[in-house]
């Protein structure tokens, strides 16, 4: 019988699998959940409404968002694009390079550049591709090599510096789940110890593209010498 407290699981995988409305899963989730383990309607609303006052700090992330829309609309985001565009003399090692500086210090302030359609697609990847066409044409398996670099360097920025703002929800879900569990965290703290792997992230992702840059001549090198043979 201690299985059937795990139907909410299967619930959800269903739910996700029938491609049905998130939070309507969700909740069935819970209450099945919550009826199979013996716990009342009335406790369940009670339980939920103990865990919302608990994690109340999370929603705290909205309050910026006002800020965020206010800085992008000045044009921050555009001149970090404006940025790159102008930087045209570059190896695709180097673009990449800036462009997760740029990720990461946007990351920092809680400003999204929108991730891989809507920036590394239509700008980034383009501009790694045309740097490195500069001096003969890409084969099919460069180019999808460079997409995906292009992608990688994006889920680098995103993923390790995401905890840089300390009004981000991931940093305000931590500290108060650790609250909750009897363990006071800050965000503050969260965001200093976040700042050594955005920093680690940084240097092992920009040695990792310049290798990207050696292995790239190497190998257009030795094309280069298979078509003089």
């Amino acid at each position: 019988m201690e299985y059937l407290k795990l139907i909410g699981i299967v619930i959800i995988i269903l739910g996700f699998a029938f491609k049905l409305d998130t939070i309507a899963v969700v909740i069935v989730s819970a209450v099945a959940t919550a009826l199979v383990a013996g716990i009342s309607v009335p406790d369940l609303l009670t339980l939920l409404g103990k865990s919302f006052i608990e994690n109340r700090v999370v929603s705290l992330f909205f309050l910026t968002l006002p800020m965020i829309g206010v800085i992008e609309r000045h044009g921050l985001k555009q001149s970090a694009v404006n940025a790159i565009q102008k930087l045209q003399n570059l190896t695709p090692g180097r673009i990449l390079n800036l462009y997760l500086l740029i990720r990461e210090v946007a990351c920092a302030f809680g400003i999204t550049l929108s991730g891989q359609v809507q920036f590394v697609r239509p700008l980034i990847s383009p501009m790694v591709q045309a740097a490195a066409s500069a001096k003969e044409k890409l084969t099919p398996k460069q180019i999808d090599l460079i997409k995906g670099r292009s992608a990688a360097t994006d889920n680098f920025g995103n993923f390790y510096a995401q905890n840089l703002f300390v009004a981000s929800g991931g940093v305000l879900l931590m500290a108060s789940t650790m609250k909750s569990l009897g363990h006071a965290v800050e965000p503050t703290s969260i965001v200093l110890y976040s700042i050594p792997m955005a920093v680690i992230t940084f240097i092992i992702t920009s040695l990792y593209n310049h290798h990207f840059d050696r292995q790239f001549n190497i190998d257009r090198g030795r094309k280069s010498e298979a078509n003089h043979d």
